[in-house]
């Protein structure tokens, strides 16, 4: 028996889904409020949560990533009477499991509640989680988290793989992270940044060639492509390759072989190929910049990673993990951050994502010299410039009594619950990298742990790791 939440404040859907769950043999809680609903779905066990759009508090798309958040880390399903295109896709990109337009038949709104429950069933069926190798990617945003539910699907296949993303926001870790994940981690791992390539030498570098192929040419040389043989290819800024370009490498990828230039052998290569950009390929194929058949060739996969100004809260333990490193690099004492400076960090946008992030932090702690403590003061000007001009024109909003009356008004849990469930996250974080830097070996995890055999072992069934 499932847990169903309904969050409409129309009367009429709530009784007709109450209806269906409730013939389906499942519970069912009607609330008619976003606030409402979100507490219900951190206090309750929902699995699935029927989630409208225009509320009488809100939008429910605003709400999807907090619910996504909850405990039980409910399905979510969209139900809206004004749909339109942009708000599915958001509805999809933020985690939601369908999106359906009021008003439908009860057979348009069971299906895809029966479908999210199935998926639920079978993936708790799963006795074993395979722990990804992640270095320098961090963060346990719901926008990250599908990101890593998409990296260990790809990393488990050999299909081609596409990383989109603006500058800055990791497709280098991403792809370095599905070749570690994949069965061809112990292989060759090469990256080609098409930006580099002069045209003219394109297929020189990819393919190699032969002795006397041009002037200069007093030897062969193999390409980047075989050099990836049994490995990984990353094509990284593949919005670069030029048209004619594709249209030879469409062949390569297909058949997997290749004629080094001014060679008459055709020369095999079983490489994986993962590509990267920043570019919006479906645009450029539209505008004849790039082959249409190139680019579904290359949509086994697609990993879109979001910009770090849609995953704020993020933004806290990428800055402590960079700090940290730079500290390390640097050897200089361990900066403690001001909650003003995490305020600031938090508030700025990012439009370099994660890549401004940690070159900002780099210029705060040669600003910050000796002094152990960070301040917005070490931030550079055009950052402080930037949140005072914001915070002029859009003034700190005054809190809501209502609101922190009714927060104060609810039951505390006891202590341990709470301190339990506070540590859980953080404990099951630090087990994933400590099996990760040690390979899974169990005494090389005990030594840097501290921990006894039964306690280490007692951890992993309970976060349902494996080594």
């Amino acid at each position: 028996m499932a847990k169903i939440l309904i969050i409409d404040d129309d009367e009429g859907i709530c009784v007709t889904l109450s209806k269906i769950v409730k013939r389906l043999g499942h519970d069912v809680t009607c609330v008619h409020t976003l606030k409402t609903g979100l507490s219900e779905a951190f206090a309750g066990e929902a699995d699935v949560v029927f989630l409208d759009v225009n509320m009488p508090d809100g939008s429910g798309l605003k709400l999807l990533p907090r619910i996504l958040k909850a405990p039980s880390k409910p399905e979510v399903i969209i139900i809206t009477g004004k749909g339109s295109a942009d708000g599915a896709e958001l509805a999809i990109k933020n985690g939601a499991w369908d999106y359906i337009e009021k008003p439908s038949s009860a057979k348009e709104m069971t299906l895809p509640l029966v479908r999210a429950l199935q998926y639920r069933g079978e993936k708790r069926s799963k006795t074993q989680v395979a722990v990804l190798k992640t270095e320098g990617i961090i963060g346990s945003s719901p926008q990250l988290q599908a990101c890593f539910d998409r990296l260990a699907q790809a990393a488990s296949s050999n299909g081609n793989v596409i990383i989109t993303g603006e500058t800055g926001t990791g497709k280098e870790l991403f792809s370095r992270a599905i070749h570690e994940n994949s069965a061809r981690c112990n292989s060759s791992y090469v990256v080609v940044d098409c930006t580099a390539i002069p045209e003219a030498l394109v297929e020189s570098t990819l393919f190699g060639y032969a002795e006397g192929a041009f002037t200069g040419a007093k030897k062969a040389m193999e390409g980047l492509v075989k050099q990836a043989d049994g490995g990984t290819l990353v094509l990284d800024e593949i919005g670069e390759l030029p048209l004619s370009s594709q249209k030879t490498f469409l062949r390569v990828l297909q058949e997997r072989c290749f004629r080094p230039v001014g060679s008459r052998k055709e020369i095999k290569s079983d490489f994986r190929l993962l590509a990267a950009t920043n570019r919006d390929l479906n645009e450029m194929t539209r505008q004849g910049k790039f082959r249409s058949d190139l680019l579904y060739r290359l949509q086994t996969f697609i990993i879109e990673l979001p910009p770090l100004r849609e995953r704020r809260e993020d933004i806290k333990p990428l800055a402590m993990y960079h700090m940290t490193r730079l500290c390390e690099h640097y050897h200089t004492g361990t900066k403690g951050f001001s909650p003003e400076f995490l305020d600031a960090i938090t508030s700025y946008p990012w439009p370099g994502n994660v890549r401004e992030l940690v070159n900002t932090l780099e210029r705060v702690l040669a600003a910050a010299g000796l002094e152990p403590t960070l301040f917005p003061k070490h931030l550079p000007n055009h950052i402080r410039i930037k949140l005072a001009r914001a915070q002029a024109f859009n003034p700190p909003l005054k809190p809501d009594r209502q609101e922190e009356t009714a927060k104060a008004a609810q039951p505390l849990p006891k202590l341990k619950d709470f301190r339990e469930k506070a540590i859980a996250p953080l404990e099951k974080q630090y087990l994933k990298d400590l099996i990760s830097q040690t390979g899974g070996k169990p005494k090389e995890a005990l030594r840097i742990s501290g921990l006894g055999k039964s306690r280490f072992y007692q951890l992993l069934k309970q976060h349902n790791l494996t080594l």
